[in-house]
């Protein structure tokens, strides 16, 4: 079912989300149906939309939902920098959709995670997917990206049709 995305200011935005446990799986299925309805419906909205963080939806564990070709869901995420080529790009969020961040993001990044079926993954990923990556792995620890704009300067309006 479609959730309310949490908006800039909300202090639930702020939280470190806690790992998901063995005794969260049995409720996996509705998080990530949430998350996927929430996405659906933000798509069809503003014709963006390509991840969304658990904690968007006011949910705090460590869960990401990625639907671009088809659904990932990655629970309990890490990130690894294999190198330290740096990207400056305009961030946006569905916590703040008119909104857009300048900012700085690694080229490249390996993401490790557990799937719904509790085996061990690895993507290895590159420009925008990275970007994406790393922006929804900010939320798990209550980072906006209005938190890493480059300096004062760095925002922008989207103009709406």
């Amino acid at each position: 079912m479609e959730q309310k995305i949490l908006l800039l200011g909300n202090p639930a935005l702020y939280q470190v989300s806690s790992a998901v446990g063995e005794d969260d799986y049995s409720g996996l299925p509705k998080i990530i149906e949430d998350l996927h309805d929430t996405l659906m419906a933000f798509r069809k909205k503003y014709g963006a939309g390509r991840a969304i963080a658990a904690p968007q939806i006011g949910v705090q564990k460590r869960i990401l939902y990625m639907y671009i070709d088809q659904p990932v869901v990655f629970i309990n995420p890490h990130l690894e920098f294999p190198d330290e080529e740096q990207m400056e790009v305009l961030d946006d969020c569905m916590s703040f959709p008119n909104l857009l961040v300048k900012v700085i993001r690694y080229k490249r990044c390996i993401i490790r995670y557990t799937d719904m079926e509790q085996c061990s993954c690895k993507m290895e990923l590159e420009g925008d997917l990275s970007e994406l990556l790393q922006h929804e792995f900010d939320h798990l620890d209550g980072i906006l990206a209005v938190m890493r704009s480059i300096n004062n300067h760095s925002f922008f309006w989207k103009e709406t049709q």
